[in-house]
């Protein structure tokens, strides 16, 4: 019998509604699906699910990561038992005491690293260094090499920081250079970004932004820092090669300190009525913007015929973010903070990591060498 003209006609129930006949609980993954998702055979999966057999550390996490996906009833019991099978690690980092903001949002991402690497059981101890000499830098890395598996620094290049880390490597403690490359034969790594790429974009920058040709400033906190000696002849060489009407002064070396910085800046600005820009690349920005700062206050000219000096710098912090609000700083570099402490943690994971976990399948053998690029910031990406 039709329904009168007026009603509609009913409609019928969709597929996923309550109504249809896809209506009733959703069908739970089973151990079958399990391995599906995972590439791996339902005898490897039952292994792990339920520790009939060692699985090694790879295969197991990739079952952790398809029972999660699935939402797998035995998903819970799976992780607790990936992570009761993985080795215990700790894991030491070693930091500069400058620059304080910066190295603590990088202590923090090195612990989140740490605690998300999938092959361990990780424990993260971080140390920051307050004495930057060579002897206590060396000290500190034999003292943190006696409780850690595995020890990450940054740490300027010298002869006793390399005996350091060939002590450490005879111990069997593996050391990977953080930021800054070192040159003793016996580290297992370096994780830091591209230094020649970094220098030759800053000096792309700087010759760009400045009002006219002049003189540029480049500030060091030590010229044993590789990375910072690698930025200074970068920059040199792209400055001589594609905008040689600029003079590139010689370094200012802080030595990581903000009072240091602040009176070299102040001399600087009274000496050379040709400077037209400047890079901060090591410690002491505070006070290089405090002093720049106080020169505007008292009407100094700020650089050459007193146009706007064009400012530069490493590592976005809250006092770098001000720089470039303020007008002080118009271009800032900085590491990548969590793909830095995550290929930090992989590497000091893969050098502990017995031959026969399948870890080392496909990964050179010696020295781990990871780059990685620059974040960039400007006054109107912040």
């Amino acid at each position: 019998m039709r329904p009168p003209a007026d009603q509609p006609s009913p409609s019928p129930a969709a597929p996923d509604s309550p109504a249809g006949p896809a209506a009733g609980p959703r069908r739970r993954a089973t151990i079958e699906d399990v391995a599906r998702a995972a590439g791996l055979s339902v005898s490897t999966v039952d292994r792990v699910l339920n520790a009939r057999a060692p699985v090694r550390a790879d295969t197991a996490e990739q079952v952790r990561q398809a029972a999660e996906a699935l939402d797998f009833r035995g998903a819970a019991v799976i992780r607790e038992r990936v992570r009761g099978s993985r080795p215990p690690r700790t894991f030491g980092f070693l930091l500069l005491g400058s620059e304080p903001a910066f190295y603590r949002r990088l202590a923090q991402a090195l612990c989140e690293a740490v605690e998300a690497e999938p092959t361990v059981r990780g424990r993260a101890l971080v140390a920051y260094m307050a004495d930057i000499a060579p002897d206590a830098v060396s000290d500190s890395l034999l003292e943190m090499g006696r409780r850690v598996d595995a020890v990450a620094v940054v740490a300027a290049d010298h002869p006793q920081v390399s005996a350091a880390v060939e002590q450490l490597r005879a111990r069997g403690v593996p050391t990977f250079a953080l930021m800054h490359d070192l040159s003793a034969p016996g580290r297992a790594g370096c994780i830091s970004v591209d230094w020649r790429r970094v220098g030759r974009t800053a000096a792309w920058f700087l010759t760009r932004l400045a009002p006219r040709p002049g003189r540029l400033a480049l500030f060091v906190g030590s010229h044993r820092y590789q990375g910072q000696e690698l930025f200074e002849m970068s920059f040199r060489a792209y400055v001589r090669a594609h905008a040689p009407q600029f003079e590139v002064l010689e370094a200012l070396v802080t030595l990581e300190n903000e009072r240091m910085a602040g009176e070299i800046l102040r001399e600087l600005l009274h000496r050379e009525s040709e400077l037209v820009g400047f890079y901060v690349a090591g410690g002491g920005l505070e006070g290089v913007l405090q002093a720049l700062q106080a020169e505007r206050a008292a009407g100094s000219p700020a650089g050459a015929a007193g146009t706007e000096l064009i400012g530069a710098c490493h590592e976005l912090t809250e006092i770098s973010r001000l720089g470039l609000l303020r007008g002080q700083l118009h271009l800032v570099q900085s590491h990548p903070l969590p793909a830095l402490a995550r290929q930090a943690v992989q590497a000091m994971a893969r050098a502990l990591a017995p031959p026969q976990t399948g870890l080392h399948v496909g990964l050179p053998i010696g020295l781990q060498q990871h780059l990685l690029p620059m974040d960039l910031h400007t006054p109107e990406s912040v």
